[in-house]
């Protein structure tokens, strides 16, 4: 039996405030704070910070011979193809967008300072 409940979720970036604003688009949060700390409060409660790092090293993604891809957010939506162009019309760029013919319920994206996360079909 766990003896925790997480908190938040840091996210590493070089500017916060501009990927919080990202992800805010896409999960209706509340935005708070500027600077090198900034956090975005989801609806559900659930909090995000982001972390200013000047010399952030974007994650490459698949991280077979690289880098780690450092942090992974999968994102529930009713319709992939929508959400899709909502996201990249926000800044992210595809990576993995091939869905098997709708066979797959996924695809991976790079949100603006590179970390993948997947629109997942809820």
């Amino acid at each position: 039996m766990g003896f925790a409940k997480l908190g938040l979720t840091a996210v590493d970036c070089p500017r916060p405030r501009e990927l919080a604003e990202f992800y805010a688009a896409m999960l209706d949060g509340r935005i708070e704070g500027e600077g090198r700390w900034v956090d975005l409060y989801l609806p559900d409660g659930q909090r995000i910070a982001f972390q200013g790092v000047p010399d952030h090293k974007p994650p490459q993604w698949p991280a077979a011979d690289h880098d780690s891809q450092q942090l992974h957010f999968d994102l529930f939506v009713e319709d992939v193809q929508a959400a899709e162009e909502k996201v990249l019309a926000l800044g992210a760029r595809g990576l993995d967008l091939d869905d098997d013919g709708g066979k797959r319920d996924f695809r991976v994206y790079a949100d603006p300072a590179g970390h993948p996360f997947c629109l997942v079909r809820a």
